[in-house]
This record gives C-alpha cells, structure tokens and sequence, in this order.
C-alpha cells in the first residue's frame, strides 16, 4: 500500500512563527483512508531516512508529529525513533480504550510525545498530562471567551495546545494571546497584512549585485572588492568556506581564496540563500525553511533526470519562488531586479519549461495536494524517490539552518 504513497508535510509553528517540528502524512493517488498498515511503514520509513547510525537525529531540534492508531503503538519502528522527536497523533476515542491508554501511557513514559485529537477538552479529564504531551483544538473565533476559560485551565497542566486549522492571521494572533503553543495551516504562504513593503534591505543590495557579477562571471578580484563593503558578508563567507561541512581541510583567510576555492556557482547558490536570509522586514523563519526545503527538494528531484550542473538553477528555482513574500516584493519586481536563466523565469512565472515541473512537485509536497502523485508520474519519479528526496531535503535544511 504505502509504495504509492507520496509523504506531504506541513510545518508547526510558535507564535514567532518558528517551525518546532513537522506533521508528515501520507497522500496516495485514489484518495483512499490511509490503513493501519500504511501508518506503521510511514513511521518506518522516516525512522530509517532521518535517524542515521552515525549522525543520530537528521532533523536537530525538530519534532516530527505521525499519525497513529492503537496497533501500531508497539511496532518496532518506533524504537528508532528518538522519543523525545516523536509525537504521535491519537484520536481521543481511541485512547477510551483501557488496554489502549495503558499503551499511550507506557509510552509517554518512555519519553514519546503524544498528541490528542477531536477530544471534548472538557471531558479529557484531569489526569490528561499523564497521557498526552499535547492535544489538538480546534480554535473558532465564534465562543472566544468560553474558550479562553477552556485554554486557561489546560494552560494550567503540562499539555501544550496545538491550534489547527489556523487559517488567517487575525485566528493566528488570536490562538498566540489565548495561549495556544503551536499552530498548523498555511499561513506563512500568505502575506501577512499591515506589514509594510520594504523591498530590498542594504545588504540584500550587495548580494545581489554579487550575484549578477557572479552570472557574468566577473574577475574574482572585482567580486572581492564588493564583498569587503559588507564586512558582516565578508565573515560570513569565511565562516562558511572553514566549517566542517565544507571540509577544505585547511584555514582559509583571504576572500580571493575562499572565492576561488568555492567556484562560481557554489557561489551563487550560497548567495541566493543569503539573499533570503538577509530579509529583515517581516521577517518569517518558517517562509525562509519552507525556501531551503522546496530549492533543495526541487534540485534532488530533478537530478537523476536532467544534465549536470541544472542543480544549481532547480535550487535557485526553488529559493526564489518565495522571494516575493521574504522581500514583500511582487515577483515581477523581483526578477526585473536579477538576470536569470529564461528557464527559472519560466518556473517561477508560469510553473513550466524544463524546472517548472520540478518546482511545482516540490510545492505539492508541502500543501497535502493530490497533485503530488500526478506531478510525479509525469516527471517519471517514483514515490520511493520523491520520499527519499523529500526527508534529504528536510535534513539538508536543518544542516543550512545551523
């Protein structure tokens, strides 16, 4: 069953708007109810793609919250599992069962996380912080002063409230002043009233004059110059080029060096994730992880496929598909800003030529879209593949994150 399946993830936020951890669920292409057997092999799979024997947990200090049902509480699976990264989504009636609780609580005793659904917050109990670690509610901006009193008294206990679906900002606002912990919906792809257009901030105005001297591929000297205006630019850089990640095995110190050392269009992939980065109004640590996430899920879905070297431009694709909101620019006013490959243009403008495909799946991955599974047989990727590049991608963000 679960090797049709496409995992879909959406974010949970704080009321910062930073990502704790993620909701991964599966998406087939017949829309059917997911089996208890399915929901087994999910936990599985991400088990053994983002808990490595050498590295331990890939996704640092985020949650992941699964779906779960009463017989898949003592499958193997959840052994790989580092318990204090693992949430696991009960619904309320199954947790009436004795033989069930006694489960969830054996559980939370060994540190999983569990997290409660559709449940009467005023029938849970007093003894609910013995069995969850969280429970979903559903927040409506109807009652607001009843379900003050409700969040009040749970705010009380050790259970941490999770609002879903949070839909707008005025409910996001609302759920962060009630108390609310964390919120899942799709609000950090919509901008965020009141905030006002700043565009391009002094420092997004070098890296991109870098990044076009770069595209024209400018004398390393000249590219230099550029970057000692911006010491802030300059330490970074070095930062980079001397951390263990990028492994040159000796201390690099002069610019020239670490320019030469990088290449060029390295260069302009670091670049296009610090033009991001760089955003200061408005600024939406989750709109800047979902960037890093879908430019590199974009980049790995196409690499089995396209030549050498489109990498670069399928990543760029995908970081500046959200520019226009890390900017508060419109997308047209962004590329009239930068010269890029006719064929990015094309993916961001209209979702076509040789990397729209590619971007768009890497979009439908993040929205729980039933076109993830008609993008991807068109693409002639497996859902093995868009899974394995999918959790890669999430990995890899945490890596740039830190």
């Amino acid at each position: 069953m679960h090797e049709t399946n496409f995992i879909v993830r959406e974010p949970l936020l704080d009321p910062q708007q930073r990502v704790i951890g993620y909701e991964l669920s599966w998406k087939d292409d017949a829309s059917q109810p997911v089996t208890d057997a399915a929901l087994e092999a999910l936990i599985g799979f991400v088990a053994e793609h983002v808990n490595d024997d050498e590295r331990g947990w890939l996704l640092r200090d985020k949650m992941l919250f699964l779906d779960a049902v009463p017989p898949m509480l003592s499958t193997d699976a959840l052994y790989a599992m580092p318990p204090e990264r693992t949430v696991l989504t009960m619904k309320a009636a199954d947790m009436a069962d004795p033989h069930t609780l006694a489960a969830v609580q054996g559980l939370r005793a060994g540190g999983v996380g569990i997290s409660v659904r559709d449940g009467d917050l005023g029938h849970l109990g007093k003894n609910l912080g013995i069995s969850a670690s969280f429970i979903e509610v559903r927040f409506s901006g109807a009652d607001v002063a009843a379900q003050a009193r409700t969040y009040a008294a749970l705010k009380q206990s050790t259970v941490r409230m999770v609002g879903r679906p949070v839909t707008t900002w005025a409910d996001f606002d609302a759920c962060a002043a009630l108390g609310l912990d964390a919120f899942v919906g799709k609000l950090h792809l919509t901008p965020r009233p009141g905030n006002p257009v700043k565009g391009m901030n002094p420092a997004q105005t070098i890296i991109l004059q870098l990044m076009q001297m770069v595209t024209a591929n400018a004398d390393i000297p000249k590219i230099e110059n550029v970057l000692k205006r911006d010491p802030a630019l300059s330490y970074k850089l070095l930062r980079f080029i001397n951390s263990a990640g990028f492994g040159s095995g000796r201390e690099i110190q002069s610019l020239r060096q670490a320019i030469g050392l990088l290449g060029y269009a390295p260069l302009y992939r670091w670049l296009t994730l610090l033009l991001a980065t760089a955003s200061t109004s408005g600024y939406s640590p989750v709109l800047m992880e979902t960037a890093v996430v879908r430019g590199r899920l974009a980049e790995l879905l196409g690499a089995k496929v396209l030549p050498r070297g489109e990498g670069e431009n399928l990543f760029v694709a995908g970081m500046f598909s959200l520019l226009d909101r890390l900017l508060g620019l419109p997308m047209k006013e962004v590329l009239d800003t930068i010269l890029l490959p006719d064929e990015v243009v094309r993916a961001l403008l209209t979702r076509g030529g040789m990397y729209g495909p590619y971007l768009a799946l890497a979009e439908a991955c993040e929205l729980n879209s039933n076109l993830v599974a008609s993008l991807a047989r068109s693409l002639g990727i497996s859902p093995l593949d868009v899974n394995k590049a999918h959790l890669s991608a999430l990995a890899w963000a945490q890596d740039v994150a830190v």
